[in-house]
């Protein structure tokens, strides 16, 4: 029987640390904030804006929510985009997906400046994690003062997408191990699966990446020692699909009839053959944002950093 990878406690963790360094940035009088941009009125990103906020000001981040209606064109997004860029308050930008259909969110997001792209969906952002140059980040702590070395000056503003990075923490947090290991990641959108991928292939692991036009995924699974998800789609992995001993990741999430929120992997058949698993709710999601929370602190530490080199720590 698997054991439990529970994000809350890490979570947790992870938002102690936060108000700490908060406190020492409110020493000095300087405030953190977190732009929240939502367009229409989508459930999904209604729920993800006050969670986020609810965390915020449990751990002393401002809030401010940008709001346009569902109407709002490209153009007048990315006004408000460009202003909150300009917006000293606002350390970091989180744009609320969904967006309306017709409107393309790459465009959105690569106009959010690279510092406070929190999220790291930027395309200057992706660059630099698909070019190695941001990955010394989800190395543990003792490598974190190599941030302000000359030599990552040019790379110190961009941040690794939280849920990716989220993942790789909490992998760690339960000692599962990663170098060496091969690793299955299903699903290859920018915003889990590609990232994740880059991020398994820093930590040395040896990567398979499976997707919808996958032929018998399952011949794929059962070579895994890890298997992280991605989709979306309901009971996409199953027990026969797992190994016995494996480590898995459900990063999906699909809201069922009746309000209750599942993952990708039907939990009681995979649970009896793994033997580390995450539920969901209450796996992943946790950790994602309070890895915002983190990046977001970290997105002022460098500002002030850069505006005041030498101010004492």
């Amino acid at each position: 029987m698997a054991q439990i990878m529970d994000g809350r406690g890490l979570s947790e963790g992870i938002r102690e640390k936060v108000k700490e360094d908060i406190a020492k940035l409110q020493q000095y009088g300087i405030a953190v904030g977190l732009g929240l941009l939502q367009i229409g009125e989508n459930p999904a990103s209604r729920q993800y804006f006050f969670a986020t906020k609810k965390a915020c000001s449990k751990v002393g981040i401002s809030t401010y929510q940008f709001k346009l209606p569902e109407t709002a064109s490209v153009n007048e997004i990315l006004n408000v985009v460009h202003s909150i860029n300009r917006d000293e308050r606002v350390n970091g930008l989180l744009v609320l997906f969904p967006l309306p259909g017709r409107i393309n969110a790459r465009r959105i997001v690569n106009e959010i400046a690279p510092e406070k792209d929190i999220d790291g969906l930027g395309s200057l952002s992706v660059g630099r994690l698909a070019a190695d140059e941001s990955t010394f980040q989800i190395f543990k702590e003792g490598h974190y003062e190599m941030l302000y070395e000359c030599r990552f000056m040019p790379t110190v503003s961009s941040f690794l997408p939280c849920t990716p990075f989220g993942v790789i923490r909490l992998l760690e947090h339960y000692g599962t191990g990663i170098k060496g290991k091969h690793a299955v990641v299903v699903g290859k959108s920018l915003a889990v699966g590609k990232p994740l991928s880059l991020m398994l292939l820093a930590k040395e692991a040896t990567v398979t990446v499976c997707h919808r036009e996958t032929h018998d995924m399952g011949n794929f699974t059962r070579q895994a020692d890890i298997i992280c998800t991605a989709t979306g789609v309901r009971g996409l992995i199953r027990g026969d699909m797992v190994r016995e001993g494996a480590v898995v990741v459900d990063i999906g999430i699909n809201v069922l009839d009746d309000g209750s929120i599942v993952g990708d992997v039907d939990f009681e058949s995979v649970e009896k053959r793994a033997s580390f698993i995450t539920p969901v709710p209450g796996g992943v999601g946790p950790v994602t944002i309070a890895m915002l929370l983190e990046n977001t602190v970290r997105s002022a530490q460098r500002n002030e950093f850069f505006k005041s080199p030498l101010m004492p720590g």
